[in-house]
């Protein structure tokens, strides 16, 4: 029957061509995304505290720059995720990119704080979309290896956020604020110039029933991997497992119409009413709470770094202010603090695959917890720098385990949706963080804020424990009937 009777799956292609050049051109490009929103995250750090004694604002307004980038970014999570799943991880990516790159070579220009906290607001919604590239790079993935992977993606996180501090180091002395602004627009704008090279999620086409443009793709991956696909047609996943040896391609087709009618009339219905489903119910209201939870553990523990540190001094200053701005220490400070994830990274890469998602988390949650203990009480300076870096090191390592692991647990059809929303609630525990650690700029008072963040730490734990699946080793769901625990069938 040769060709014209035999098909194969989507999984079965990616294990056939495996992980090389094809891979390597996604892995670049996604990572440019991310590079671009650590960039513009971490210049939050220095601009406020610099454009403050040049305009004249008040502490409330300096700390608004940066509460209207995370309010930004919660629309835009929400939004890119329906997008993504609506119109093509690609639609995302292109309008996210205008509006990240425009908004962001425009801040450089702003005359003044409103007109700034407007552009600011709309970087926000375009780095909204950093969740999107997650997704679209796992869905080119192998399974075997993807957990390795993921983590090497999410190494560019990092990448962005050392590249920032040196970018500031440099420039913030010599140049100023608008300088900066500028140059970290730079990667939003390299990802618009090279956004027609690459290729849609063949994951993505599949669930829309366009099958024959996903295999296109598929053997252009093909030739770059200089690997073959299996010989027939690609079909649905579901598809294969239900047709016989001797059916033809195409009753296969009818039914890859019938499915894609099915996959359509699934996307009109309410996202939010899908994803709290019977099926998927337990496991978003847990990714929620683990989003926030994290994401809150996160920059609380970069809060207590600054703040336990200028603690040891007298508590009578702040961290970043008209003062110090051009003091090198403080980018050099800063640099360092960014180093302490690469430690993390590197175990989440070495137990991610062999323990699972589940266990590697709760590894770095406890490890997490531990380190944070002794700053119940006051100790000294080189032992609260050595236990805050560690405890950044496992945090940071935990959040990048459970973007890994979201993206696994949802089907095709809902996944860049669930995983936005759980990424714009994370974004409200990025806002309220600072509220909790706002009493330690005066008075050194660290015991109520390091007992919060443990107690949050404690609850991160147990969230993890009542997931009901593991992702580790299991192939992506294309549907929500498709339950992840299930590997399918080749």
């Amino acid at each position: 029957m040769g060709d014209q009777g035999f098909g194969y799956t989507l999984d079965e292609a990616l294990s056939a061509i495996g992980f090389g050049n094809f891979q390597l051109i996604v892995l670049a490009y996604a990572g440019m995304g991310w590079v671009a929103e650590a960039m513009e995250m971490m210049l939050l750090s220095f601009v406020g505290p610099a454009i403050q004694p040049e305009w004249g604002l008040s502490s409330n307004e300096e700390s608004l720059i940066s509460t209207v980038a995370f309010a930004g970014m919660l629309v835009g999570a929400y939004s890119w995720g329906v997008v993504s799943d609506s119109y093509g991880r690609k639609k995302g990516f292109l309008g996210a990119a205008i509006i990240t790159s425009v908004a962001g070579l425009l801040s450089a220009f702003a005359t003044n704080y409103i007109t700034l906290l407007i552009l600011r607001c709309f970087v926000g919604v375009g780095l909204g979309c950093g969740h999107v590239f997650t997704s679209w790079f796992l869905e080119f993935v192998p399974a075997p290896n993807r957990g390795a992977w993921m983590v090497v993606f999410a190494t560019f996180w990092t990448v962005g956020t050392i590249l920032e501090a040196a970018i500031a180091w440099f420039i913030m002395p010599r140049y100023g604020w608008r300088w900066l602004l500028g140059l970290s627009a730079i990667p939003s704008i390299v990802a618009l110039v090279f956004y027609n090279l690459i290729p849609e999620s063949p994951r993505y086409l599949c669930t829309q029933g366009k099958l024959t443009e996903a295999q296109n793709i598929l053997e252009a991956g093909a030739v770059l991997n200089e690997k073959k696909l299996p010989v027939g047609l690609l079909v649905n996943d579901q598809i294969n497992e239900t047709t016989h040896e001797g059916e033809s391609l195409e009753t296969t087709s009818l039914l890859s119409s019938v499915r894609n009618k099915t996959v359509k009339s699934n996307r009109n219905s309410s996202s939010i009413f899908m994803l709290l489903s019977p099926t998927l119910t337990r496991t978003t209201l847990l990714l929620w709470f683990l989003f926030f939870g994290n994401t809150f553990s996160y920059y609380g523990i970069i809060l207590l770094t600054s703040q336990l540190s200028i603690g040891q001094s007298g508590c009578d200053s702040t961290n970043l202010n008209s003062e110090n701005i051009n003091n090198p220490s403080l980018y050099v400070n800063v640099f360092i603090t960014s180093l302490a994830e690469l430690p993390g990274l590197g175990l989440a890469a070495l137990i991610l695959d062999k323990v699972g998602r589940k266990i590697s988390m709760e590894i770095m949650f406890a490890a997490g917890f531990v380190l944070l203990l002794p700053l119940v009480v006051h100790q000294g300076a080189i032992l609260t720098t050595g236990f805050l870096f560690g405890a950044r090191m496992f945090i940071s390592a935990s959040f990048i385990v459970a973007c890994i692991y979201a993206p696994e647990v949802y089907p095709t059809n809902l996944r860049t949706t669930g995983v936005g929303i759980a990424t714009a609630i994370g974004r409200i525990g990025g806002m309220v963080c600072p509220l909790i650690a706002v009493g330690m700029n005066s008075g050194c008072h660290q015991t109520l804020p390091v007992i919060m963040f443990e107690v949050i730490i404690l609850l991160l734990g147990l969230c993890v424990m009542l997931l009901p699946f593991e992702t580790n080793g299991k192939e992506l769901s294309d549907s929500i009937d498709s339950p992840v625990q299930h590997p399918q069938v080749a």
